[in-house]
């Protein structure tokens, strides 16, 4: 039993989000009551104090951070996501740019990371937009800049695009130089280029 149970916790902590019960006895070939069983050793495991807990919910299991300790998770978290979040916004208008139409697959894959929460800020900010479909399994989205993205960056084409590899180049920040640290009004790192620094800190991170 404490082997299904940390089984269940390490599949909930790789998961991130909720997980049907019922996908969890079908996947792992195990009964109700033994998914019960392991849900309440959970639950025992990280009580209302711990700094995790476990929610449940429409027959689905997810861990959250506990509520108590919110004010000392802000604190700090906020700054790095932000840092993380501008720069991961900045290189996906870029490849965007470059490399468009494009999936968000195929920006992930020269990424290396996922790019959800990049991409959706993008498409909030009428930077970019759907353009067509991938003639591929799936169907994927093929994202391309809008005239925003051009009116943003003060570029009267896209022909007016610095070197790709010199800009990507320059993306590349080193997260212990003091360089990544961002001024108030002006939350781009300094090496970025021009045509990148006319996103403000507010307009980058108001999509929560």
């Amino acid at each position: 039993m404490e082997k299904l149970t940390s089984t269940i916790e390490a599949i909930l902590f790789a998961s991130g989000n909720a997980v049907p019960l019922s996908l969890l006895a079908e996947k792992l070939g195990i009964s109700k009551k033994e998914i019960d069983a392991s849900i309440e050793q959970l639950k025992q495991k990280y009580d209302d104090e711990g700094g995790q807990l476990l929610l449940l919910f429409n027959g689905k299991a997810q861990f959250s951070t506990n509520p108590l300790f919110k004010d000392s998770v802000s604190a700090v978290l906020n700054q790095i996501k932000e840092k993380e979040f501008t720069k991961a916004i900045l290189e996906c208008a870029a490849i965007v740019a470059y490399k468009q139409p494009i999936t968000r697959t195929e920006l992930e894959a020269i990424r290396g990371v996922s790019s959800d929460y990049a991409v959706r800020t993008l498409l909030e900010l009428q930077m970019i937009e759907p353009v067509g479909r991938k003639d591929a399994v799936g169907k994927p989205i093929l994202y391309g800049t809008t005239d925003n993205f051009l009116k943003r960056f003060r570029l009267k084409s896209l022909s007016d695009l610095p070197d790709y590899d010199a800009l990507m180049e320059s993306l590349k920040l080193d997260e212990e130089d003091e360089s990544y640290l961002y001024a108030k009004e002006n939350y781009v790192p300094e090496e970025t280029p021009d045509f990148l620094q006319d996103l403000s800190k507010d307009e980058l991170i108001k999509i929560e």
